[in-house]
């Protein structure tokens, strides 16, 4: 099976671990442990549930305590509609693979993560591609969408909120998605490994798999809950597709690590506390973003609505590749170019990360694109 380079995480592989000011980061600002451990009032009590732990393979499928905490996430959800995998993208990879085969046809947005086209493309499914544009807010064009959603589609790929537009969908919009998929027979896979993280209200908005019969929502712990380091995400759908998920899953994951599995529930029981912290930092930084894009003549954009990361245009002759190349070699930002997810013309910023780091990294991109405009003239 042959599949394409994987363009951002090629990227965020090769610079992350060396950029000064990361303004290229997906995750809300990451907790350490005893941050999390404070919020649970389990400093001085961890030792006592760890200690004992013999390190089996733990729960095959996730403990019954973590995958009741995950379906309370829902409306409609129960532990048997869930199973826990190694991130989202284990989720979403299991998905595709359970699914999809040759033949197959598949729709799926463009900008989202690559996994959504280049798996079953890796397939030899019939991708097409619902290109998300500026006109419509990034939301698909649900005239299109029905045009390519002929009778037999096998699925539909959605994220929501998307990656790296910040764009969302709410209930009404998922629900005439739902009415399409519907009429030919598509299953629907949303990647809402951000939900949680909407700019207004509680911040959760409503899942595809409370809405529909043949919706299946992927999670993770590591966007909105701050704890990408537990590599702990989560297929939410119907009990028949979770247990032909688990018939492929026996094959490639066997169980989480009961490390992974237990502080993951930790966090789950103190969602509450981490949400909150999640919006502070969500909504303070998306202020700040807002006013410093106002006052860059290169720059503009679709305000977010949600999520942690913004797509920017920017106005300079050379490719995104080339501008961040070079905004890294000369400030120590990093930004993740638009060529690493088939979005030329485009940066993505990552605003989710201390408001310190986000300020220092605006400022100097401030300098790089006021140099760039002086050696542009």
């Amino acid at each position: 099976m042959k599949i394409r380079d994987f363009g951002v995480e090629i990227w965020m592989n090769r610079y992350e671990t060396r950029c000064e000011w990361n303004l290229a980061e997906t995750c809300v600002e990451s907790l350490t442990v005893a941050e999390l451990l404070d919020m649970a009032g389990k400093r001085d009590a961890i030792l006592g549930e760890l200690l004992p732990m013999k390190l089996t393979y733990g729960a095959i499928e996730g403990s019954e305590r973590l995958r009741g905490l995950i379906a309370d996430l829902y409306e409609k959800q129960s532990m048997e509609n869930i199973v826990v995998a190694h991130g989202a993208i284990g989720a979403n990879a299991l998905v595709h693979e359970t699914l999809v085969e040759p033949g197959d046809r598949v729709i799926s947005v463009l900008p989202t993560y690559q996994q959504h086209y280049s798996i079953p493309e890796s397939y030899g499914a019939d991708v097409r591609i619902l290109k998300l544009r500026e006109e419509n807010g990034f939301l698909p064009d649900l005239e299109e969408l029905g045009r390519l959603a002929t009778p037999g589609t096998k699925l539909i790929a959605l994220n929501n909120p998307n990656n790296p537009t910040g764009a969302l969908m709410d209930r009404a919009f998922l629900l005439r998605i739902v009415e399409i998929a519907r009429a030919s027979g598509a299953w629907i896979l949303c990647d809402e490994v951000y939900r949680g993280t909407d700019q207004e209200g509680s911040g959760m908005t409503a899942s595809i798999a409370d809405l529909y019969e043949k919706g299946i929502s992927t999670g993770s712990m590591s966007k909105t809950f701050s704890l990408a380091g537990l590599r702990l995400g989560w297929i939410a759908a119907r009990s028949e597709l979770i247990h032909a998920v688990s018939v492929h899953r026996d094959y490639n994951t066997i169980s989480v690590g009961m490390l992974d599995d237990h502080f993951a529930a930790i966090a789950l029981e103190n969602r509450d506390r981490i949400l909150a912290r999640s919006h502070r930092i969500t909504r303070t930084n998306l202020a700040i973003l807002e006013e410093w894009v106002e006052g860059e003549p290169l720059i503009s954009w679709t305000k977010p609505r949600s999520g942690t990361t913004a797509l920017l245009k920017y106005n300079l002759p050379f490719s995104s590749e080339v501008f961040c190349t070079r905004l890294l070699e000369r400030t120590g930002v990093m930004l993740t170019p638009g060529s690493a997810m088939d979005m030329e013309g485009y940066l993505r910023i990552g605003y989710a990360n201390s408001e310190a780091v986000l300020r220092e990294g605006l400022s100097r991109l401030s300098r790089f694109l006021t140099e760039e405009q002086v050696a542009a003239a």
